[in-house]
């Protein structure tokens, strides 16, 4: 049995457009970017695809940082953790691709590097399935 050419979605905007949706289903909107705005946002996050393995010839399992920059400790760390629960909770269908077995790292606190702003992070393992060409 031949398995025919597989698509996969692009990650990081699949993961982004269910974040950004879900925060603001919550009235906790904020920006969901691949890449650190210019301006620089006070409150916004920040998801970049690290690796991943494809699981199957028709599913991949991309691992995702997810960071999370708030106006303060306080505020970042809270972003942090509804986004966490939310990806966490992320099954179905979303964006023309099916999500499922999300499995969400622990937290980690790491400041800005270059501003000193408050930064929190996690990392997000998601299946996703592919299209058929």
């Amino acid at each position: 049995m031949t398995v025919p050419p597989v698509l996969m979605p692009d990650a990081v905007a699949v993961v982004a457009a269910y974040l950004r949706a879900a925060l603001a289903a919550r009235d906790a909107a904020a920006p969901v970017v691949s890449r650190v705005p210019s301006p620089r946002p006070a409150r916004f996050v920040r998801i970049e695809r690290i690796g991943g393995p494809a699981n199957t010839p028709v599913t991949d399992r991309p691992r995702l940082d997810v960071h999370c920059w708030g106006a303060s400790e306080e505020d970042a760390h809270d972003l942090m953790q509804l986004c966490r629960a939310l990806l966490g909770a992320a099954r179905g269908s979303h964006s023309g691709t099916v999500l499922a077995r999300p499995a969400t790292g622990g937290p980690q606190f790491l400041p800005d590097a270059e501003t000193g702003a408050a930064r929190w992070a996690f990392t997000l393992d998601i299946t996703m399935r592919g299209n058929a060409l």
